[in-house]
C-alpha cells in the first residue's frame, strides 16, 4: 500500500534540502519507509526514511500536509521503483541485465523509454 501528499509549508530536512512531498510505503517484507522529494513534482525520492509502522510514519506527517491529504495509489508493479507514483523501471531489470541510469515506463501497455 502507498500513500502520498504535499506539505503545506515545504520543511528544512537540512541546511539546503526542502521536502515538498512525501510517500509512505508500507510493504510486507521490509517495512515502512518515507520517501522525501525536494520538489514537488519529482517523479523520484531524493531521500528516505524507515519508520517502525505505518502508523508511526503518518503521525510523523499528518499535521504537515496540504488539505488535500494523503493520496492513495495502487502498489509498484514488479521490477518498478517504489518511490514513484508511475509504473517506471530500470531498462533491462525485468529480464536480468538492468541499465542503469536508463528508464521505461508502461504506457498504453507498452514498455517504452522514459526519461525523467
Amino acid at each position: 500500500m502507498r500513500m502520498y501528499g504535499f506539505l503545506k509549508a515545504s520543511w528544512l530536512m537540512d541546511r539546503r534540502d526542502r521536502v515538498y512531498k512525501v510517500m509512505l510505503h508500507e510493504t510486507r517484507r521490509e517495512g515502512t519507509f518515507a520517501y522525501l522529494y525536494h520538489s514537488p513534482d519529482a517523479l523520484f525520492s531524493s531521500s528516505g526514511l524507515r519508520c517502525p509502522t505505518l502508523e508511526d510514519a503518518r503521525e510523523d506527517w499528518d499535521g504537515r500536509l496540504d488539505p488535500r491529504g494523503w493520496i492513495s495509489i495502487e502498489d509498484p508493479l514488479p521490477d518498478c521503483r517504489h518511490e514513484s507514483p508511475l509504473p517506471v523501471r530500470v531498462k533491462g531489470r525485468d529480464r536480468g541485465a538492468p541499465q542503469w541510469g536508463h528508464y521505461e515506463r508502461l504506457q498504453d501497455g507498452e514498455w517504452k523509454d522514459f526519461t525523467p
